[in-house]
């Protein structure tokens, strides 16, 4: 009888194993896919995004409207993926926070510039961020003009 919660734990893992390896397979791949799109992108993040008080314009902004409100969806749907993505890597494998405020810097909200300024302030955040810069050969973020 000491020995059931560890029998309950092996009958898990055998009624489940199919889903068990592949949460394992989506764990490995998010972990490996944020070591390499993560730096790629926060090292294209202009060094003065987070300088002005005003959110700058789409670079899209002056095209056609299907055009503009076509990237505009898709923009944000990659935003909610990062976001999904930088959830799960709380508790799996991966570069949780920095990937949730890549997913922000996708998304277009009401507040989203203030909160993006919040967010990457947060000392381990801006820690990861500067160092990625300063890995790839790209100045530190500037946050106030002056």
């Amino acid at each position: 009888m000491h020995n059931l919660p560890s029998f309950e734990f092996l009958d898990f893992i055998s009624k489940n194993e199919t889903a068990l390896l592949i949460l394992g397979a989506v764990s490995l791949v998010t972990f490996f896919g944020s070591l390499l799109v993560i730096p790629w992108i926060v090292v294209r993040i202009p060094v003065d995004y987070f300088a002005e008080e005003e959110r700058h314009l789409l670079p899209w902004a002056n095209q056609h409207p299907i055009v503009r409100w076509f990237l505009l969806i898709l923009k944000n749907l990659v935003g909610v993926v990062f976001i999904l993505l930088g959830i799960a890597m709380l508790f799996i494998p991966g570069q949780g926070l920095l990937t949730i405020l890549i997913g922000i810097l996708f998304l277009n909200f009401p507040g989203k510039y203030r909160l993006e300024r919040q967010f990457i302030q947060l000392r381990p955040v801006r820690r990861s961020v500067e160092w990625l810069r300063h890995r790839g050969g790209r100045e530190p973020l500037i946050f106030k003009k002056d």
